[in-house]
């Protein structure tokens, strides 16, 4: 199965996407995404690492090229976050582009029992952005936009609250852990 999870930054999208990972069955891997580019974002990750520990998750740190990872057999993917995952893809030297991105996350999502994706909204703002910035918006709309049409659920999170936009026939009544 397949969950997408968007938010603005600060929504809680992650503890919303934590707990309803924590709630199913089984081993559950933290795929980060995010490389430690700078002392903001060292913080950053050591603020997610602090928040997620104890709640068993075994960490992978992967930044490219998620097609090409080995991960435990029928394990649950908590997958932080896409936006990282397409900037590094997009502007690394040894990225793929946005098709990477998009193979990398359907791959995982045929080798584990549950993908949970967590992304940020980021084209609210109603400002204009220019050159590399509106591509890359532009591209992460388009893997919203894939993704949601391939999910099984899709949650957007507001102020902490997972407002479920899409859910399989099965969940009729589903709430998350929060």
């Amino acid at each position: 199965m397949l969950t997408l999870v968007i938010g603005t930054a600060a929504s809680g999208k992650s503890a919303w996407a934590e707990e309803h990972t924590l709630s199913l069955p089984g081993r559950r891997v933290y795929l980060a995404t995010m490389e430690p580019f700078g002392a903001q974002a060292a913080q950053r990750i050591q603020r997610h690492r602090l928040l997620r520990a104890g709640k068993g998750f075994e960490t992978v740190e992967r930044y490219v090229n998620l097609a090409g990872l080995e991960l435990p057999e029928g394990c649950n993917v908590l997958l932080e976050c896409l936006g990282n995952l397409l900037a590094n893809e997009m502007y690394r030297p040894d990225g793929g582009g946005p098709q990477a991105a998009l193979e990398g996350v359907l791959a995982l999502r045929r080798r584990c029992r549950h993908l949970t994706v967590v992304s940020n909204e980021i084209a609210s703002g109603g400002e204009d952005y220019l050159g590399d910035t509106q591509a890359y918006m532009a591209q992460l709309g388009c893997l919203h936009r894939l993704l949601a049409q391939q999910a099984d659920m899709v949650t957007e999170v507001v102020c902490g609250v997972g407002n479920i936009l899409k859910k399989p026939a099965a969940y009729k009544n589903y709430v998350c852990g929060i």
